[in-house]
């Protein structure tokens, strides 16, 4: 199995080998655990893939100025959700909602404005996705952290 050090020494430039770096940094403070799992479930089948998920959305990306993280994943939740496919993506961008200051409530009020403009049974998958994170959140006792406990 190709590891993440391993990953990063495959690009052929430095700028590569940054971007690896800057994008794998953001997908630890985004998704911890969750993120690397779904990063090492790729490396048997399409190491690639893993690879180009940490580059792209993660180290160029989520990295950018303008946005912080909390109103990216706001905007990566509405859009998973319209697309009404990527379940197990949606579930895993609801976690990192509330990693990095995202509340419960916030997040139930993005998926019903999705109801609007996605329709409601997308909404309604996108509630029962919160549903089973927050079952799980409360399950292993996880704490989300408030925005005001991020500044």
């Amino acid at each position: 199995m190709v590891s993440f050090q391993e990953l990063s020494q495959q690009s052929p430039q430095s700028s590569e080998a940054s971007r690896f770096e800057r994008g794998l940094s953001k997908l630890k403070e985004i998704d911890g655990a969750a993120g690397d799992r779904v990063i090492e479930s790729l490396q048997q089948i399409a190491p690639d893939l893993g690879r180009y998920i940490i580059e792209f959305p993660f180290g160029d990306i989520y990295s950018r100025p303008g946005l912080d993280l909390k109103s990216r994943e706001i905007a990566t939740i509405a859009a998973l959700t319209a697309l009404g496919n990527a379940h197990p993506q949606l579930k895993v961008h609801i976690h990192g909602a509330l990693n990095v200051g995202c509340s419960r409530e916030e997040v139930i009020e993005v998926l019903m404005q999705m109801a609007v403009y996605a329709g409601f049974p997308a909404a309604l998958n996108g509630i029962a996705a919160a549903g089973e994170v927050f079952a799980e959140r409360d399950k292993e006792k996880i704490v989300e952290t408030r925005e005001s406990e991020t500044l």
